[in-house]
């Protein structure tokens, strides 16, 4: 008896892995969440069972322990189970609680690693987590804990001069908002971006100081990825950078 988690990538159903593919391709049982994009299942054998679990901030259509079940059963039922879950599921995946519930029942597990949303939104979008001279390192923290708080490590990332990540965290803006103003950052740099990787895709820049009128304008709602720091501003300079060569180009010509 065998589970697959596969990581699906940020939404664009092209992000995937190849290996993910393959293991779709194969596939008996698929449990899928609401974050994979619908084309993906498209790879899956006609005889597949597709089974749809939700897992979406608000929606959720079953809950982790309902899953790690329904893995198990299947598993026994068809010997083997595909889990296919958003971005990559050993980052704030909750992979490996269902790694280690399988392994409990006698079921061995094969991880399939995905293109996690936590840096390859904020790519799409024109920001580098990195950047020398601008941004050394970056921390990835989550909007929503098991207590359905904000992570307490936010604090402490706030304090660095790292690029900050704040996944599932849209409704969290507001606390978000607070720990920076606290620290007198009211000029820190930040994106939010919406449905990254998808033709929907919306990105909303400012400051800590304006974010919170601009989200509301622009109707920003989940799933979204914040990202702050100074890194989150360099899509604006490139912008005005290329302003100015037309500009330039068009006094030229």
């Amino acid at each position: 008896m065998k589970v697959t988690l596969i990581g699906a990538g940020p939404g664009d159903p092209e992000l995937i892995t190849l290996k993910g593919i393959k293991a779709l391709q194969q596939a008996r049982v698929v449990l899928y969440d609401a974050l994979v994009h619908p084309d993906l299942l498209a790879h899956c054998p006609s005889d597949c069972v597709k089974v749809h679990v939700g897992k979406r901030f608000g929606k959720h259509s079953a809950s982790q322990d309902v899953i790690n079940y329904m893995i198990v059963e299947y598993a026994l039922q068809y010997g083997e189970v595909v889990r296919l879950k958003g971005g990559d599921p050993y980052v704030f995946g909750r992979g490996y609680e269902e790694v280690e519930f399988a392994a409990k029942h006698g079921i061995e597990s094969e991880v399939i690693p995905g293109i996690s949303s936590s840096y390859a939104v904020p790519a799409l979008a024109g920001i580098p987590l990195t950047s020398r001279g601008v941004s050394e390192s970056f921390w990835v923290v989550t909007g929503t804990t098991k207590s359905h708080l904000l992570s307490s490590d936010l604090v402490l990332a706030a304090q660095s001069s790292a690029t900050v990540v704040v996944l599932m965290g849209v409704h969290k803006l507001p606390e978000i908002v607070e720990i920076y103003s606290q620290l007198n950052k009211f000029d820190e740099p930040i994106a939010i971006i919406q449905n990254g990787s998808l033709p929907t895709q919306k990105v909303v820049t400012g400051k800590i100081s304006n974010i919170l009128p601009l989200a509301q304008i622009c109707a920003i709602s989940s799933p979204a990825i914040i990202v702050i720091g100074k890194a989150a501003s360099l899509p604006d300079q490139l912008n005005g950078c290329v302003q100015a060569i037309t500009q330039k180009k068009d006094l030229m010509s």
